[in-house]
């Protein structure tokens, strides 16, 4: 089997992928614009061949390397990035390298578009936050009237992560908007009182989850941009029953096929006409690809398991083979930014939490502002162990 794996250095921990297809079977063929002596040796030793190109912004050097790798070891079975920022392009090479196994550069257009995954929660009877497609300053006041007045939600409708998201509370921010919205296509919803709960799940070709985890994130991950706050989210011990049956009709709804998936869920803290009570879940957006940062390790502390492993035999077998040790508890994130004053040292955190903590790297430059810069990573065996940790790590001078 023939695999291609776009840019199998970032995130650094993606060399997991790479080394459990290989310990299958697979030829590893890797594409990225990372200079080959910079890759960690575990990747190295993962990869069959690697091919350099300058950027993997430009298509055609990216298409060039694909097709030295059909000519050198015969037509790719899969090509995949399980990266947000390349599912286009994925698409793309797929249906230009006739690669049957993933989505085509047609089905990708309802995965990337807010508006119409709004079709997907629709097939699996999940409600979603009311939305309207930004026209005129005039519809969106329309929008606003009849749908529970402000605040609401602008947020461009193909884009990635909090980039460029509003949040407007009355007439005056929404004229200040139109003035000031980049020139791309947005969506206004109306504002939704919740947390923000992932359904994470490794499906096999039948659209069923092999593996399936949850996490509990901040209301608002454009707030922790925007305000420069400290990011923390963690890996529940337990799937809410009621996550878990919207998470799988979800699945059926957008048809999604051997694949690493991470859904988002509001959880309701105020019951909303149409939506649900307190404490149901609201489809909020997918993304058609494993949860950002280290959050797949974060599911192996959480739950002794290998996630990385589990996505390689379904890709390889179609079937989850690593047996369910139930052995679950918290796993918490928290990251810190260089430009806060912070009243515990790096040092005082590694002393209390050492046997706990599971992960405390430096992140990518790029990452900073949501992931903060240093990060720690650390086991927990109750909620109330999630938020001493939290408070710990983040208390400020």
């Amino acid at each position: 089997m023939n695999f291609i794996f776009i840019s199998p250095h970032f995130p650094h921990t993606y060399w997991h992928f790479c080394d459990r297809l290989r310990r299958n079977g697979v030829n590893v063929l890797g594409v990225g614009d990372c200079p080959y002596d910079s890759l960690e040796q575990p990747l190295k030793n993962a990869l069959t061949e690697y091919y350099r190109v300058d950027s993997l912004e430009n298509y055609d050097s990216v298409y060039r390397a694909v097709a030295y790798f059909a000519f050198r070891y015969g037509k790719p079975d899969w090509l995949e990035s399980n990266n947000e920022y390349w599912l286009e392009q994925d698409a793309r090479l797929r249906t230009e390298f006739h690669i049957t196994t993933g989505v085509n550069a047609e089905e990708i257009e309802a995965w990337k578009s807010k508006s119409r995954m709004k079709e997907g929660y629709a097939r699996a009877k999940i409600p979603t936050a009311r939305c309207h497609l930004v026209t005129t300053i005039e519809a969106a006041r329309d929008f606003v009237k009849n749908n529970g007045g402000y605040p609401i939600i602008a947020k461009p409708d193909i884009g990635v992560g909090a980039a460029n998201t509003y949040k407007i509370e009355n007439d005056e921010q929404l004229q200040k908007f139109f003035w000031e919205k980049p020139n791309v296509q947005y969506l206004i919803e109306e504002f939704i009182v919740g947390d923000i709960y992932s359904y994470d799940a490794v499906v096999n070709s039948q659209s069923e989850p092999l593996f399936e985890s949850t996490a509990k994130f901040p209301p608002s991950i454009a707030d922790i941009v925007n305000q420069e706050l400290d990011l923390s989210y963690y890996v529940l011990d337990k799937m809410p029953e009621q996550l878990r049956e919207r998470g799988r009709a979800a699945l059926k709804g957008f048809n999604v096929k051997s694949r690493f998936v991470h859904l988002e869920f509001f959880r309701l803290a105020v019951a909303r006409e149409g939506l649900g009570e307190v404490g149901d879940f609201v489809g909020l957006e997918v993304n058609m690809r494993p949860a950002g940062g280290y959050t797949p390790d974060m599911m192996n502390f959480g739950h002794s398991t290998d996630v990385y492993q589990i996505w390689a035999d379904m890709i390889t077998t179609d079937r989850r083979i690593l047996p369910d040790r139930h052995e679950d508890h918290f796993c918490v994130y928290v990251g810190r930014k260089d430009w806060h004053p912070y009243v515990h040292s790096r040092e005082e955190i590694l002393w209390k939490y050492g046997d706990r903590i599971a992960m405390s790297e430096r992140m990518p430059e790029l990452m900073w502002a949501t992931m903060g810069a240093d990060m720690y990573t650390a086991h927990a065996y109750s909620e109330g162990e999630v938020f001493e940790f939290i408070d710990f790590i983040t208390q400020r001078c």
